[in-house]
């Protein structure tokens, strides 16, 4: 599978409709670092630069390191934040230039071992590797609900159903053992929102029978749980693994 290419026509969607990520959870990447206005950082498969806009705001000086074409175009500019395309593999960015590397709902897409390497030969002594995810509740009936209806359509990839196993950091050998943090999120969202948001997936059909199916079942979904206002809620933990980068000679 072409990873890059799977989200050549979904970046609208995902610039629209992808959740963000809580105020606490953001700061947690830079937390402990020094001043803000003083560190740069790498977002790495930053896709549409919803978390580069996110520490950009915060003061911090991004590279925004995304393959996509359509996703850079589709991104909203922030002063903060250059764009550059490159693979988690091969940046092309400078050895050890950056305090920070974030993967933000993206690391799943990489060659564990060679993103890894990589982050580490882009990162200062002492800097930082954050790996954070939004994960769907699987308590929550509404947000069981949109997950069993991607499900049943085909329209999620293995590898966004795959859990994160953190070992992946210790056994590089090139990070101190990871931390794990753990914030709430939601996302509220009315029937076009929860459509885009199912649209914004690598695998979401688009088009035939597949797509009218999984129209079928949100709007269903969507009927069921809405409030007053017409919005249902998506409930998330966002999770973070922090690993400080090992000193060591190259």
């Amino acid at each position: 599978m072409n990873t890059v290419q799977r989200f050549h026509d979904r970046a609208l969607d995902y610039v629209k409709y992808r959740p963000g990520y809580p105020a606490e959870a953001v700061q947690a990447i830079v937390d402990g670092l020094g001043p803000p206005q003083r560190l740069r950082a790498a977002d790495v498969g930053a896709g549409t630069g919803i978390s580069a806009r996110l520490l950009a705001e915060r003061g911090v000086r991004v590279v925004a390191v995304e393959p996509g074409e359509a996703m850079r175009h589709a991104a909203a500019p922030h002063v903060n934040v250059t764009w550059v395309s490159g693979m988690a593999e091969a940046t092309g960015l400078q050895h050890e230039s950056v305090d920070v590397v974030l993967s933000a709902q993206s690391f799943h897409w990489f060659d564990p071992a060679a993103a890894l390497r990589e982050f580490a030969r882009i990162l200062k002594p002492g800097g930082r590797l954050a790996i954070m995810w939004n994960r769907r509740s699987r308590d929550d009936p509404f947000t069981a609900g949109y997950r069993q209806a991607l499900l049943d359509v085909g329209a999620e990839a293995g590898a966004e159903r795959m859990s994160f196993d953190p070992a992946v950091i210790r056994q590089s050998g090139l990070f101190l053992p990871a931390e794990r943090l753990t914030f709430s999120n939601a996302q509220r969202l009315d029937l076009d929102g929860l459509i885009g948001r199912a649209r914004s997936t690598s695998y979401a059909p688009k088009e035939g029978a597949g797509a009218e199916e999984l129209l079928r079942r949100l709007r269903e979904l969507h009927a069921r749980h809405a409030d007053a206002c017409g919005l249902a809620t998506m409930i998330y933990e966002t999770e973070i693994y922090r690993a400080i980068r090992r000193p060591f000679p190259w």
